[in-house]
């Protein structure tokens, strides 16, 4: 029998217009996303189709603006009828999407927590001030090597472990430039600046962790109704103190994504479906495991090749 799990992109998958296809199609679309306005009492929808004013690569507009998207997205393969999924996993941001649809939080606390945990990571460091690269052909330990090298008394490490061969670093602007620098003389075959106003998951979002802390406290955490791995563990969480503990930490730890995917194969998956805009973790999952097989589902097309596959 066939096993089959979710994951749910996080930032630097939004995009403008994404999901207006599917929401000619599907009306649940645009009502997820006017639950989510009337939470934030903002357009949102208008904002990720018009983006007149430039705010949807604002941190705490496109966080609301994904889990929207992904909850969108889930509600209408859910109204398929079609098997539930053995497990789910978010990259970032993803993991508060994964959340909801394993009923762990509520969509309206989700919102409110992503609008928020994106105020509060801006707010932790100011404009600028902060970067994160992708580093490119060069083995973890020799990057985290480079990172402390790099320092001088500032902050930069491991941010995503995102892929073989793919490792996210951040931290203090200059601190990461230097990293870049070592790591390129180190044999590394690119040191690429991501387009991100938060250097996110490392020591500098701390502020910001403590913060979220305060606001997750004042929500209900129930049990997963279906597997959560989470990105700072790389486990599956049963008990909902430990989710809320682990979503804490997921600030400024590193995303533990390839761990996280190895996990979800050991579990006897052999397909996932992109849950979101983009297909940007299964460029990913890829690398991380060939064998796997990977579907979009931000488009119509896409969508029902993934419903007819997992629902043969």
């Amino acid at each position: 029998m066939q096993k089959y799990g979710f994951v749910f992109p996080g930032q630097g998958s939004q995009k403008l217009g994404m999901l207006a296809e599917l929401a000619s199609i599907f009306p649940v679309v645009e009502q997820t996303f006017a639950e989510a306005s009337s939470t934030l009492d903002m357009d949102l929808w208008g904002i990720t189709q018009l983006d007149q004013d430039n705010k949807l690569d604002q941190t705490e507009i496109t966080q609301p603006a994904l889990l929207a998207s992904s909850v969108a997205i889930w509600r209408i393969w859910t109204a398929t009828q079609a098997a539930k999924p053995a497990i789910l996993a978010g990259h970032s941001l993803g993991e508060y999407s994964a959340l909801v649809c394993a009923g762990v939080l509520a969509f309206e606390d989700a919102i409110k927590l992503v609008h928020q945990r994106g105020l509060f990571m801006q707010s932790a460091i100011s404009v600028g001030s902060g970067k994160m690269a992708a580093i490119v052909g060069l083995d973890n330990y020799k990057i985290h090597e480079l990172c402390q090298q790099a320092s001088q008394g500032q902050v930069v490490s491991a941010a995503n472990f995102n892929s073989p061969g793919q490792t996210v670093i951040a931290g203090d602007l200059n601190a990461v430039e230097r990293a870049m620098v070592l790591c390129k003389e180190a044999g590394a075959k690119r040191a690429l600046p991501l387009n991100v106003s938060v250097p996110s998951h490392c020591e500098l979002m701390r502020p910001a962790a403590e913060l979220l802390a305060a606001e997750l406290d004042k929500v209900q955490f129930n049990p997963a109704s279906i597997p959560v791995v989470q990105n700072s563990s790389a486990e599956i969480n049963a008990d909902p103190e430990q989710i809320k503990e682990n979503l804490i930490k997921q600030l400024y730890a590193p995303v533990l994504w390839v761990d996280s995917v190895q996990l979800m194969h050991k579990a006897g998956v052999n397909k996932i479906i992109e849950c979101g805009p983009g297909k940007v973790l299964c460029g990913l999952i890829k690398r991380i495991q060939p064998e796997l097989i990977c579907f979009g589902s931000d488009d119509t097309q896409s969508l029902e090749s993934a419903i007819a596959e997992l629902t043969a």
